[in-house]
C-alpha cells in the first residue's frame, strides 16, 4: 500500500470533491466497459445509490472491474461490475478473487498475536530476540520491538520504492524475491534516526514480522496463515500468491508502462509477500474481519490490544474509522498494489461490513492509485454510516453487469 495513503487519510475528502479530481486525473486512461446511463432508483437505499454512482464513475474512468459486498446483520447487498479480463471481456462475478494488498497485514498480525497468546513471543521484546540478523541487516538507530513493527512505529524504510520502481517493474512480474531479500533491500536504504518515532507506514515492518513467524513456526508465512485463518474459517477464495498461473476466475489488474498496457495480475514479487501478497474474494474478506472482531480467531483481550492505543488511527495490523451509528469504530484495512485497490471496514461487533475492490484504470505507477483509494475509503465509510439507524430490508441481492 502506498505510504501517501495513510498520510493523506488525516484529512477527509468528500465523495463529490474527489470525483472532480478523479475525472481530471483519469481523462487519458484506456476506456473500460461502459455502464448504461441510468440513474439509481429513487427508492434505493442511500448506501446503494452511493456505491452504484461510485462504481459508474470508476467504469467511466477506465476501471476494468468493481466488486462490492455490504452486509448488515443477515442482510447482504453484493455487486460485480465490469469484466475479469480486458482481452476476453468476460463478465466479472462477485465471487472472483482480487489482490487485497495491505489487508494481508491484518492476517499476518493475527499469526503474530497467536504466537503471543501461546507464549512463544513477547510483543515488547526486541525484534533481534527472534530474528538475530535483524540489527545487522537493517542497522536500526535504536532498539526496535515487535509491537513497533505491528504499529508501523519502527521507522523502517519501506521496500516499496525499489520493488516497484517503474524502471524495474517488469522484473518484479517475473522474478520472485524472498522475504530475506526484501528485508535486505530495505536495509540498503538509509534509516533516518528520530528523537521520537511516530507512525510511519512501511511494508518492511510486515516483511520482518513474517520472518519472525516463519522462524518460530518453521513454515512459510502463507502456510501459517492458511492454518491460522483460511482453513478454520473455510475461506475457499483466499490464498497467498504462489508460483504458476493465477486462479482462472481472478480479476485481472493492469498498469501502463511506456504507453502500453501491461497485465500485472499475478506478479512473482508478490509470492509469499507478507506485506500485500494475499488474493481473496470480497465475501472472504468480510468473513475474516467478522470472525476476528467476534473473537473467533484470537482471545477477547488480544483483540483489545489489537485495537489499541485508542488515540491512534493504526492499531496492531488494523486501521480504524469513525462509526457514526454507534459512536465506536470500524476496523479493517486498505490495500493498494499495482493494478488493484481494496478497502475493508467492519463495525466493532462484526455485524456491519463493507468490502470493496477496484481493478484500477490502466495507468503509470503512482499516477492516481492513491487518489482512487482515498475515494474508496470515503465512500466505504459514508456507505456504512448510511446503514443506521435502520438496517436495509431488501434481503440478499446480487447485482451483476453495470450500476444502475
Amino acid at each position: 500500500m502506498s505510504v501517501a495513503w495513510i498520510r493523506a487519510s488525516s484529512f477527509r475528502l468528500t465523495a463529490a470533491s474527489v470525483a472532480v479530481v478523479l475525472t481530471v486525473a483519469l481523462g487519458g486512461c484506456t476506456p473500460g466497459p461502459q455502464p448504461p446511463a441510468q440513474p439509481p432508483s429513487s427508492s434505493d437505499p442511500v448506501y446503494r445509490t452511493m456505491l452504484e454512482e461510485f462504481s459508474k464513475r470508476m467504469l467511466d474512468g477506465g476501471a476494468p472491474a468493481v466488486l462490492i459486498q455490504l452486509r448488515v446483520g443477515a442482510d447482504e447487498w453484493s455487486a460485480a461490475y465490469g469484466v475479469r479480463n480486458l482481452d476476453s471481456g468476460s463478465r466479472t462475478e462477485i465471487t472472483d478473487p482480487v489482490h487485497i494488498g495491505g489487508i494481508t497485514k491484518s492476517m499476518v498480525a493475527v499469526s503474530v498475536l497467536k504466537l503471543a497468546e501461546e507464549g512463544l513471543l513477547q510483543l515488547d521484546a526486541p525484534v533481534s530476540t527472534y530474528l538475530p540478523e535483524f540489527d545487522q541487516v537493517m542497522h536500526p538507530p535504536g532498539p526496535v520491538t515487535v509491537r513497533q513493527l505491528l504499529q508501523h512505529r519502527s521507522g523502517m524504510p519501506s521496500v516499496d520504492g525499489p520493488l516497484y520502481d517503474p524502471a524495474t517493474v517488469q522484473q518484479a512480474l517475473t522474478t520472485r524475491v524472498s522475504l530475506a531479500d526484501l528485508l535486505a533491500m530495505a536495509g540498503r536504504i538509509t534509516w533516518q534516526a528520530k528523537l521520537a518515532q511516530g507512525f510511519e507506514y512501511s511494508n518492511s515492518n510486515y516483511i520482518a514480522l513474517a520472518l519472525i513467524v516463519e522462524r518460530l513456526r518453521g513454515r512459510p508465512i502463507g502456510e501459517v496463515i492458511r492454518t491460522d485463518i483460511i482453513e478454520p474459517l473455510g475461506l475457499d477464495g483466499t490464498q497467498m500468491t504462489a508460483s504458476g498461473l493465477p486462479p482462472s476466475d481472478m480479476v485481472h489488474g493492469y498498469i501502463t508502462l511506456d504507453r502500453k498496457r501491461l497485465d500485472v495480475t499475478y506478479p512473482a514479487a508478490q509470492i509469499d509477500n507478507s506485506a500485500g501478497g494475499m488474493v481473496s474474494s470480497m465475501a472472504d474478506v468480510n468473513a475474516f474481519y467478522r470472525a476476528l472482531l467476534q473473537d473467533r480467531l484470537l482471545k477477547a483481550d488480544t483483540i483489545t490490544q489489537m485495537q489499541s492505543p485508542l488515540y491512534a488511527r493504526y492499531g496492531l495490523g488494523v486501521v480504524r474509522w469513525n462509526d457514526l451509528c454507534t459512536n465506536d469504530f470500524y476496523y479493517g484495512h486498505p490495500g493498494d498494489v499495482p493494478g488493484y485497490g481494496t478497502i475493508a471496514m467492519t463495525s466493532a461487533d462484526g455485524t456491519r461490513q463493507l468490502a470493496m475492490a477496484v481493478a484500477y484504470p490502466p495507468q503509470p505507477l503512482q499516477s492516481g492509485a492513491t487518489r482512487i483509494l482515498r475515494e474508496m475509503e470515503a465512500i466505504a465509510e459514508d456507505s456504512l454510516n448510511a446503514t443506521c439507524p435502520a438496517a436495509p430490508s431488501e434481503g440478499v441481492k446480487v447485482a451483476a453487469g453495470s450500476p444502475g
